[in-house]
């Protein structure tokens, strides 16, 4: 995100009704529903992510421990249980 000055591209109308609300401070304008995108859509943090949670799933099932793990991914125990668990309620 970056830093537009109001009076580069808005109206100087509009400009003044945003400042009977907000004087001379900053202002977040959202983007519009249909051109938001969801957590990790840009980079590929996502897919990453799922596939060191199948890797840890997998790792547990073949007897490593949840404390192993945990030092290993430098997660806590408690981050390896959720994984394993949210995965196995993903399977059939």
């Amino acid at each position: 995100m970056k830093y537009e000055k109001a009076q580069n591209i808005l109206p100087q109308n509009i400009i003044e009704i945003i400042q009977n609300y907000i004087d001379g401070g900053y202002i977040y304008i959202p983007r519009k529903n249909e051109n938001k995108k969801s957590w990790g859509e840009n980079t590929e943090t996502k897919s990453y992510l799922k596939n060191r949670d199948k890797e840890i799933f997998n790792k547990y099932s073949s007897g490593v421990s949840v404390k192993a793990l945990a030092e290993q991914y430098f997660l806590t125990e408690g981050s390896i249980r959720r994984i394993v668990r949210n995965i196995k309620n993903l399977s059939p």
